[in-house]
């Protein structure tokens, strides 16, 4: 049980790192969006969350692609799995059970899962933030 909290703690360290990246970059970016009153305030903000958002998606295959890397070196799918299905299945807690784990590494896809909630979780806190600072207000002083 040990090695697998520890391969699955490091896993997910690795994942928390990518993911520490793009955050501080996608912040970064959010802070530097014009805020003034915008011409077509709706097509700015498309052009601020459509990347925000496939940056993010592409950060979670990523992240599910690091998980697919671990079980191919710590051998945990049986044999002929897919193994990047079988780490998004874990990652996005969808769950099929058409694929599980060999028996001595069966904490992984919970930790796996637990990864990607949280990820996904950090995810959603950074749309709301780039939405919220993305969004003109018309200005209330020119009434």
């Amino acid at each position: 049980m040990l090695r697998q909290l520890l391969l699955g703690g490091a896993v997910s360290l690795v994942n928390i790192a990518i993911h520490a990246l793009v955050m501080t970059l996608a912040v970064k970016v959010a802070r530097n969006a014009d805020t003034r009153e915008q011409p077509h305030p709706s097509l700015h903000l498309m052009a601020v969350m459509i990347p925000t958002v496939a940056v993010l998606m592409v950060t979670h295959a990523i992240e599910v692609a690091v998980w697919a890397a671990a079980y191919l070196v710590a051998d945990v799918a049986p044999a002929g799995a897919h193994l990047v299905y079988f780490a998004f299945v874990n990652y996005t807690t969808l769950g099929y059970g058409d694929v599980v784990p060999v028996e001595r590494w069966q904490l992984l896809g919970p930790i796996t899962a637990m990864n990607g909630v949280l990820l996904f979780g950090w995810s959603t806190a950074l749309i709301f933030e780039v939405l919220r600072r993305s969004w003109t207000y018309p200005d209330r002083s020119a009434r």
